[in-house]
């Protein structure tokens, strides 16, 4: 293989299905360049070969494929459906559901109408409007007309009204809650899941927070581990690699193994962490056996069903008369719902989501401040880089830094990297890595020993979690990029930046159950293993 990574994508001993094993079957989809003509026979004297257009396969194709998802995966992830859902509120069961940030904004962006919204289609208006006058009428030997000047003159105060109305609905949203924006989706939502019989709807922005903690007080002791070996770097210290991507940590565990799993942070993503705290520490506190409370997570990637199936995040409970170990089992998070499969759920109970009442959020597990504002931090996949970037750099070196960090764009908007240099040494250097193709290039580097970077925010999916397959779906006439656009707008709207180490729910959470990051209870609940799957025998020999 060239060392250049191909723009096509290799598949290759994806299949680890128990048995029997299936090959990929996307090149049958390929469409015949000329549909109008009738389809040839199988058998034909002719040597002309049928054309067919190119296949592409995406990274998102190979995780939904079930070429690659085992046969326990996929009794698992039967438990991951809307039935099943809906099945269980029928049942009466106790249901807490908690929301991702990133689903927020896609319901925000599909229901609402945010600034940006309003500044592209004004725009997009303006553009048709002014074009659709003939020069002529406009300008006539290099001057103005009289109806030229009239309509520059309206075109002008256009402008004006719309930079104000503008300026007004960024104010409106900054200070009140009269418009469907982020928060006013999450008080909707709470109306809409309650109606259901849900018994409350948190936000995964505190697991987050807590998740970044832990994974800052896990970069400085890799950090320091790396500089105790004579200035060269400790075999699986450095880079550390975030593990919040479940199809990430898919691809690492069944394609690349035990060369690259030691670099991936053991610490668990924001919807198990939100799990753990959920059916360890909430239930104790209310006094409910996590085996009858039923946690539904609503995530932008489908990966995430796969994710709340993996038998790391399946526990005992005990129970009176039980040991532990005979107790029944239960689950971290229960149900994985997408933003998707949240706007279907809407549909199919026939709400007028717009015209839902906005009920008092629950604040037991949700980042809102007094005020009443959410709070967060920057970075619509988490924040990883950013934040852990921050506090090495105040933690390590004293350096306290202000502002936006200065991110560099090195092969393309996907690929960006950021570093603190000390006396013109370079002595942090983090990247953000998003998509499968710069994925394969830095894994590349690390095996070959060549990567000089000391963290990696990796995301299989391009542009982040925004843009997660589980995401609503583009509106008619409206380009990825556009809806791209306004889902970082959405993201951040009503949404007030904050240190995570400030957070009042996470300190009460280390003062009241895990002590402190790094502890041994931190270690048992917000800390996982990841583990390379071993193909079996007979997947291999089917597919030889």
């Amino acid at each position: 293989m060239s060392e250049k990574f191909s723009a096509t994508l290799r598949i290759g001993d994806l299949s680890d299905f128990i048995a029997p094993s299936q090959a990929c079957i996307v090149s049958l989809k390929g469409l015949k360049s000329n549909a109008s003509k009738p389809d040839k026979a199988e058998v034909s004297t002719s040597n002309k070969q049928l054309q067919t257009d190119p296949v592409k396969i995406s990274l998102k194709d190979c995780l939904a494929c079930s070429g690659c998802v085992t046969s326990a995966e996929t009794v698992m992830l039967e438990k991951q459906s809307l039935d099943e859902f809906l099945s269980n509120v029928k049942k009466g069961k106790a249901i807490i559901i908690s929301v991702s940030p990133q689903s927020r904004a896609s319901l925000a962006v599909h229901f609402g109408i945010t600034p940006l919204q309003v500044r592209l289609k004004c725009r997009k208006l303006f553009l048709v409007c002014f074009s659709f006058f003939p020069c002529t009428l406009l300008m006539d030997e290099g001057k103005f007309t009289k109806w030229g000047i009239s309509i520059l003159l309206c075109c002008v105060e256009s402008l004006v009204l719309f930079s104000y109305a503008c300026k007004c609905i960024s104010t409106v949203t900054s200070n009140s809650q009269s418009s469907l924006f982020n928060f006013q989706v999450f008080k909707k939502l709470t109306t809409f899941f309650k109606s259901l019989g849900v018994k409350a709807v948190f936000d995964t922005s505190c697991s987050r927070d807590l998740t970044l903690i832990e994974s800052c007080n896990e970069f400085i002791m890799r950090y320091r581990q790396s500089q105790l070996m004579d200035d060269e770097r400790c075999q699986s210290s450095l880079p550390m690699i975030s593990s919040a991507c479940p199809g990430w940590i898919c691809y690492a565990e069944k394609q690349l193994g035990s060369y690259i799993l030691p670099y991936v942070s053991s610490v668990k993503s924001p919807q198990q962490t939100i799990g753990s705290i959920v059916k360890h520490h909430v239930c104790q506190e209310l006094g409910l056996r996590p085996d009858n409370v039923y946690h539904v997570t609503v995530m932008p990637c489908y990966d995430k069903k796969l994710e709340a199936a993996r038998e790391d995040f399946v526990f005992q409970v005990e129970s009176q008369g039980e040991s532990h170990e005979n107790g029944p089992s239960s689950t971290e998070v229960d149900s994985v719902l997408t933003s998707g499969e949240v706007l279907e759920l809407i549909q199919l109970q026939a709400v007028d989501f717009k015209a839902l009442e906005e009920s008092p959020v629950d604040r037991m597990l949700t980042n809102v401040n007094e005020e009443g504002h959410l709070y967060g931090v920057h970075g619509s996949s988490g924040g990883y880089a950013e934040t852990i970037f921050r506090y090495a750099a105040k933690t390590l070196f004293g350096r306290e830094i202000d502002g936006p960090l200065d991110f560099r764009i090195i092969r393309n908007s996907d690929f960006q990297e950021v570093t603190l240099e000390v006396k013109g040494k370079t002595v942090l250097k983090f990247a953000l890595c998003y998509g499968f193709r710069n994925l394969q290039n830095v894994v590349r580097r690390i095996k070959s020993g060549k990567c000089d970077y000391h963290f990696l925010e990796i995301m299989a999916c391009p542009a982040g979690c925004l843009n997660g397959g589980g995401q609503i779906k583009p509106k008619p006439g409206q380009s990825p990029k556009e809806l791209i656009q306004l889902l970082e707008a959405a993201y951040m709207e009503n949404v007030r930046v904050a240190d995570p180490f400030k957070n009042p729910l996470v300190k009460s959470l280390y003062d009241e159950w895990l002590e402190k990051p790094g502890s041994e209870k931190a270690k048992r609940f917000v800390h996982t293993e990841y583990h390379p799957v071993v193909k079996s025998i007979t997947s291999q020999l089917h597919n030889w």
